[in-house]
């Protein structure tokens, strides 16, 4: 461990739920950080008791009482609206886990650095982040990560190189609102949206004010196989929200589609095309396995690729369920 005058002026924020075996790991290598918060919700495994341990200071996340929140601020507004069509009232947005935290704990650093329970932050990544802090070039950073899988990196099939921005000035960064956490069981916590800089007028300062670290970070999770189809289960209902707003064209956020761009811009570009081809499980597993090369990284990409082909099927089916049949299996005549 990392004495305490040697600790680097940055908070951490750790979501997590049953994440016994993952944790360990996870706060062990965040341990250079000044700060640790780990926002739990209700785990029933040891999760809490491994972080106190480990000196986490560890949060409850109750989503069905942000839900209530919401449910009262969105019933009040429209209240408003009604008597008063240009009303000042503000209206509500439905927070996860991560904005929850970014919104509500006190954090001591100006800084933040959000880590999945399954990511590693490595000692060269660390020292990196040690000297950016120290200045003020850039109010958030990039950080590129390495999926492994089966023991594998998985470099090849377009999962390397993977940006997420995940450090910056907390008071500055937010996940962006694509109008879909209301889908049921997708879990409490932000799946892939981005986050967005803005300035104290609200305006997007993400593109001229983030920048890129040269380190990377590891993804490696503990669990097993069970685990990553039960994520991604939950992940198929997030992405068939996300399909049905491209189709209907009602997707309104901060990052701009580019098809040139660097990141999350390259990203939502492609995936505004990518909803609108046939035969997307094929595709996804041609693109994967043999455009982008994914048969180099061996049986662990193969496996890797038939995995994202079925994934793509299950985004379609509920696609299809939420479209025509308003997200349920049946509907009475």
């Amino acid at each position: 461990m990392t004495s305490t005058s040697e600790k680097i002026p940055v908070s951490v924020l750790i979501p997590a739920k049953n994440e016994e075996l993952n944790l360990p790991a996870c706060l062990e290598c965040v341990s250079r950080a000044a700060e640790i918060f780990v926002v739990d919700s209700n785990s029933s495994d040891r999760s809490i008791e491994i972080s106190q341990e480990r000196g986490a200071k560890v949060i409850q996340f109750d989503f069905e009482a942000e839900k209530a929140r919401f449910d009262q601020e969105e019933y009040q507004y429209n209240l408003e609206q009604q008597k008063n069509p240009n009303t000042s009232l503000p209206k509500s947005k439905l927070r996860k886990k991560k904005n929850w935290s970014l919104d509500t704990l006190p954090f001591s650093h100006e800084w933040v650095l959000i880590v999945d329970c399954d990511e590693r932050i490595t000692e060269d990544l660390w020292d990196e982040i040690q000297e950016v802090v120290k200045n003020d070039s850039y109010d958030g950073y990039y950080l590129n990560r390495k999926v492994y899988f089966l023991g594998k990196w998985i470099r090849y099939g377009g999962k390397y190189p993977d940006w997420n921005l995940r450090l910056f000035k907390h008071k500055k960064g937010r996940y962006e609102d694509l109008g879909i956490g209301y889908i049921p069981n997708t879990g409490d916590n932000e799946v892939h949206e981005h986050v967005i800089l803005r300035d104290e007028r609200g305006n997007n300062i993400t593109q001229e004010r983030a920048g890129y670290l040269k380190n990377d970070m590891d993804h490696i999770d503990f669990r097993d196989i069970y685990q990553w189809l039960a994520r991604h289960n939950r992940y198929s209902n997030w992405e068939a929200g996300l399909y049905d707003k491209l189709l209907n064209g009602e997707l309104k956020d901060g990052i701009q589609p580019n098809l040139f761009g660097k990141g999350p811009e390259r990203t939502r570009f492609l995936r505004g095309v990518w909803v609108w081809l046939p035969f997307k499980p094929l595709l996804r597993f041609i693109l994967f396995y043999f455009l982008r090369l994914g048969f180099l990284n061996g049986s662990a990409g193969y496996i890797y690729a038939r995995l994202l082909s079925q994934y793509e099927y299950q985004i379609g089916v509920k696609l299809y369920e939420l479209r025509t049949f308003g997200g349920k299996l049946n509907v009475k005549n």
